[in-house]
């Protein structure tokens, strides 16, 4: 491989600046193609190209000014991009890679066609669905948006009403888990094909946006086995090159399934800026450039991380709330610095680094009564 040493992101979100912070960090430049120069990405960028993150001329000139393009998000125009990979340009992950993964219905096929264990699911169709399930919208879905919970016949009546017609890309429909815990792993890969695994955590979603992380999960060891196992043969089995965000449900009986697979950096990852040796924001980028892969332990003994929402009320003294969140001790405030703030949108995270993992829920509380004493609707 080429020596890499410029960074193309399509995307210009708070991953997109995390991951500009890691590159300053290890001397890369860092261009990214987004819409607005209110982004969070643009203010520590090297370079911007603006444009949505579909539209292929804004993606030609960001493939002037790197030597790999990446992603922020699965929300790529991927019959487009094929179009630049033809003329050479170099993508990580592959486009082949992210072809079976950005439609969620495809996704759970491939999994299944590789044996790996997933909820039951199917192609929402003309049938109705056996209740309770999950429907999932197949593609652009992200923090509870296009995912629906249908427990009982009403909420079925009440999602048809929503959505007389299903749209193009369809909805996937799965069996509801009875999950004792979520788990999520992250796992990189490098072109060589050497593996990187970080500690598997649990994690709380609230209306299915991630509210907080624990690292490492409360799990026996067995568990945290088997997610590492498969999360090593999904890497594999995608050739897969940079991060990648593993999300599970973990049932009473003790059996592991796959829910989703984010081929980027990941909301579950982001405590490892803090606790680990290698971000996972460095790990992706030493991925991406060919870099050997950092050491994804802990130096820490455990860790948690909390998303920062917005809150509903219209005068909320955000200030004020992250002052008395940075006063906690071994806290490590980071604000994403987005110009419009509204009910439930990721406005930053809090990682509190902990000596002792039973402290873990008691800090979780104490600062979701700093930021949510006024309660967060979503």
């Amino acid at each position: 491989m080429d020596k890499i040493t410029r960074v193309g992101v399509i995307g210009g979100g708070q991953l997109a600046w995390m991951l500009a912070l890691a590159a300053k960090e290890m001397g890369l430049s860092l261009w990214v193609q987004t819409p607005a120069a209110t982004d969070p990405a643009v203010a520590v960028a090297d370079g911007v190209c603006y444009g949505a993150i579909t539209d292929g001329a804004t993606t030609a000139r960001l493939a002037e000014h790197v030597d790999v393009i990446t992603f922020e998000n699965e929300f790529v125009d991927l019959e487009e991009l094929q179009h630049f990979e033809q003329r050479g340009v170099c993508f990580y992950p592959r486009l082949a890679t992210l072809a079976p993964l950005l439609n969620k219905y495809q996704q759970r096929c491939f999994l299944q066609a590789l044996g790996i264990p997933v909820p039951e699911f199917a192609y929402l169709g003309d049938r109705p669905p056996s209740l309770p399930c999950v429907i999932k919208a197949c593609r652009h879905g992200y923090d509870g948006q296009g995912t629906f919970v249908i427990t009982d016949q009403q909420a079925w009546q009440q999602f048809q009403q929503h959505w007389p017609e299903i749209p193009p890309q369809g909805f996937l429909v799965e069996a509801f888990v009875p999950y004792v815990k979520e788990l999520a792993i992250m796992a990189a890969r490098s072109p060589q094909g050497e593996i990187a695994l970080y500690p598997v955590v649990e994690t709380q979603q609230v209306a299915a946006i991630c509210r907080w992380v624990m690292a490492p999960a409360p799990i026996p060891p067995q568990v945290s086995e088997q997610i590492q196992q498969i999360a090593r043969q999904i890497l594999t089995a995608l050739d897969g090159v940079g991060i990648f965000g593993l999300e599970f449900f973990l049932t009473a009986t003790g059996e592991v399934l796959v829910n989703e697979i984010a081929p980027r950096t990941h909301n579950s990852g982001h405590y490892t800026i803090d606790a680990c040796v290698t971000s996972q924001f460095q790990q992706h980028l030493r991925a991406i450039s060919g870099q050997p892969l950092g050491s994804p332990d802990m130096r820490v003994t455990a860790a948690v991380m909390v998303n920062l929402l917005g809150l509903a009320e219209p005068q909320v003294d955000y200030g004020a709330k992250c002052e008395a969140l940075a006063a906690l001790p071994h806290a490590h405030l980071h604000w994403y610095g987005k110009s419009q703030t509204y009910a439930g949108r990721k406005l930053g995270h809090i990682t509190v680094l902990l000596e002792d993992p039973g402290a873990a829920m008691p800090i979780i509380e104490q600062i979701e009564d700093i930021w949510y004493s006024t309660p967060v609707v979503v």
